[in-house]
């Protein structure tokens, strides 16, 4: 791994301002008509990571952190029940950080962060003010679906055939969806703590799909088409199950 380098080199105007986050409230300050972004430094290396506060309660304060080993900072931007990312991205524009920094504190749509700044990345997830189970699992599929699109390894397809098959189906759908290991799990509660049911669901570099009781199995059958492992994994659902609930 390379070895890193000095943040007063890469950073430099962050190293005149003593800390990321001093360096960024001065670049928010410059755009006229804005107040002031309540930026945080990090105790423990504030050249290199800040939060910057949101006046959105169901948004946690957006992390942006810089590498060692090139000039670029990212950003996290997650609700604070579950921890699950709306927006991510990374630049080495310290002005378009600002701004994407200035829009998650000002509440702005996701949309419309990425138009203030078009680094950001949105995670396809759903804003949910309050914690409904029933969203949050909504939420959950529209990002396994938009990660789906976007994967760039040579199984995408197989993969993204696997989680649209999943969700035309009514009874999965219903369920709160998560990966392990890129298997398509399935929880009746949302996380932070999840409650696993029915069997999981891969999809095969090899182009074929395996149902399985356990991680490491498949041993309710392998197919050649999603729809045909779906549609087992729907038979091996435990009677009863009703709306998912909060985790945690």
């Amino acid at each position: 791994m390379p070895t890193p380098s000095d943040p007063a080199v890469l950073y430099p105007e962050v190293a005149a301002r003593g800390s990321l986050a001093a360096a960024l409230r001065a670049e928010a300050e410059r755009r006229p008509g804005h107040g002031c972004v309540p930026f945080k430094a990090s105790d423990h290396q504030p050249l290199l990571h800040a939060t910057a506060e949101s006046l959105l309660p169901h948004r946690a304060p957006l992390e942006i952190s810089a590498s060692r080993h090139e000039r670029r900072w990212s950003i996290r931007g997650t609700e604070p029940f579950q921890g699950v990312p709306l927006v991510d991205g990374g630049t080495a524009d310290l002005a378009q950080l600002a701004a994407a920094a200035r829009a998650w504190h000002d509440g702005t749509a996701l949309d419309g962060i990425r138009r203030a700044a078009p680094f950001v990345h949105l995670t396809g997830r759903i804003e949910t003010p309050d914690p409904d189970p029933a969203l949050m699992a909504e939420s959950e599929w529209q990002g396994l679906r938009r990660q789906a699109e976007e994967l760039e390894y040579v199984w995408r397809d197989t993969h993204r055939a696997l989680i649209e098959a999943a969700y035309a189906q009514p009874a999965l759908r219903a369920l709160y969806p998560f990966t392990s290991h890129w298997a398509l799990r399935f929880s009746v509660t949302t996380r932070p703590d999840l409650t696993v049911v029915g069997p999981r669901l891969s999809a095969g570099s090899d182009g074929r799909y395996g149902v399985g009781r356990s991680m490491a199995s498949s041993d309710l059958g392998v197919f050649a088409t999603a729809r045909e492992a779906v549609a087992v994994a729907v038979r091996h659902l435990p009677s009863g199950l009703g709306p998912v609930t909060l985790g945690g």
